[in-house]
């Protein structure tokens, strides 16, 4: 560990994180290439994508888009099937009810900072009944910027009325390591994640690496 000051809060990248998204992730670009006379996809082929949102999971199903027209199309067609779906088989990861138990049990507070637009955060965590347990959530649109900037790391920590030097920031992508770290907040990232099986997680320089939610204590300090 780089510090052993009191931990305050710990905040969480979304998919890929805390909640299963890519069934209903890829369920949607299924649904989609299905209205388009295409085959659906594996989830073993588009699992690794699912963090990097609609344009990388449309670009799978599709390809390219030959102009900013079509991309937008396609996105918006793409958001539309899964705005119907969000909540259907996603779920969070194992053990991560637990950690968020314990962390609630010890007066630790706890929220969200992800590049998920808000029309599906939010709605996500209400449907899954999740809401009500976070401090903060701070989703892509929030403010104008996003990871891995660090301001919307920021801004959480702000909103639940923490010290970012008291802080761990846990995710699953590069960006999400690169800006906790420069929000001066911890970081872990997570083996459980969506990123190809080659991925070097030590590489994007995070403070720790994780295997499960029940190793994220070890980096609380109380």
């Amino acid at each position: 560990m780089t510090s052993m000051r009191h931990t305050q809060a710990v905040f969480f990248d979304l998919d890929g994180t805390l909640i299963d998204t890519a069934p209903d992730m890829g369920g949607a670009l299924n649904l989609m290439l299905r209205a388009h006379g295409r085959n659906p996809i594996a989830q073993s082929d588009y699992r690794h994508l699912v963090s990097d949102g609609s344009r990388a999971l449309t670009r799978l199903g599709f390809g390219e888009p030959a102009n900013d027209d079509e991309h937008a199309a396609r996105v918006a067609e793409f958001l539309n099937h899964y705005s119907q779906c969000l909540a259907d088989a996603s779920a969070l990861f194992a053990g991560v009810e637990s950690l968020l138990n314990t962390l609630s049990d010890r007066g630790i507070a706890v929220g969200i900072v992800t590049n998920k637009p808000g029309a599906f955060t939010e709605p996500l965590l209400q449907k899954m009944g999740l809401r009500d347990r976070f401090a903060s959530v701070v989703s892509g649109d929030t403010i104008a910027k996003r990871k891995p900037d660090p301001e919307p790391i920021l801004h959480a920590a702000l909103e639940a009325r923490v010290d970012p030097e008291c802080c761990l920031y846990v995710g699953d992508a590069e960006r999400d390591i690169v800006a906790g770290n420069a929000a001066g907040m911890r970081t872990l990232a997570v083996e459980w994640g969506y990123f190809p099986a080659d991925t070097v997680l030590s590489a994007w320089q995070p403070d720790g690496v994780v295997s499960t939610p029940a190793e994220i204590l070890n980096w609380v300090n109380t």
